[in-house]
């Protein structure tokens, strides 16, 4: 089966959140009227949140579509880039509400009003930013057998 490396993984992360930052904190920050340290700590906490989130969901999102279609990522048609960025961006809104609500001084309807802004944004640039990586980085071929192969079936 042919996926990311770890290490891959660590760089797509990282390339992917340090852009993210780059746009979403002073977005916060013009919006809430937050100063710029404030903007950039509660969105780096959520960067950090999501960078631990974010391979764990490539991973196992990657390892199904290889499952279900012998498919790599690198060449994941468009309606599936969409799928992939909302579902990242929906699971990781769970686990990012609570920090806004607390590191924000925001109420729950706002905090999860700007959690759900955050999720667009987020889902707009990870479409994008995946369609630029996986052209820059490829997928390379593994020298590790596919599928039913390493013991797990498409039935599973």
């Amino acid at each position: 089966m042919a996926l990311r490396t770890a290490r891959e993984r660590f760089y797509q992360t990282l390339a992917y959140e340090a852009g993210g930052l780059l746009i979403a904190a002073p977005l916060y920050g013009f919006f809430f009227g937050r100063e710029a340290g404030e903007s950039f700590g509660l969105i780096m906490t959520l960067s950090l949140v999501i960078m631990i989130w974010a391979p764990v969901h490539n991973t196992i999102f990657d390892w199904v579509e290889f499952e279900r279609t012998g498919r790599v990522a690198s060449d994941r048609p468009q309606k599936l880039r969409a799928a992939h960025a909302l579902c990242l961006e929906i699971t990781a809104t769970a686990v990012t509400l609570p920090i806004v609500m607390k590191m924000g001084g925001h109420g729950f309807w706002q905090a999860l009003s700007i959690d759900l802004g955050l999720t667009l944004l987020y889902a707009a640039y990870a479409y994008f930013f995946h369609i630029v990586y996986d052209r820059l980085r490829p997928v390379s071929p593994s020298p590790f057998p596919a599928g039913p192969a390493r013991g797990w079936s498409a039935a599973r």
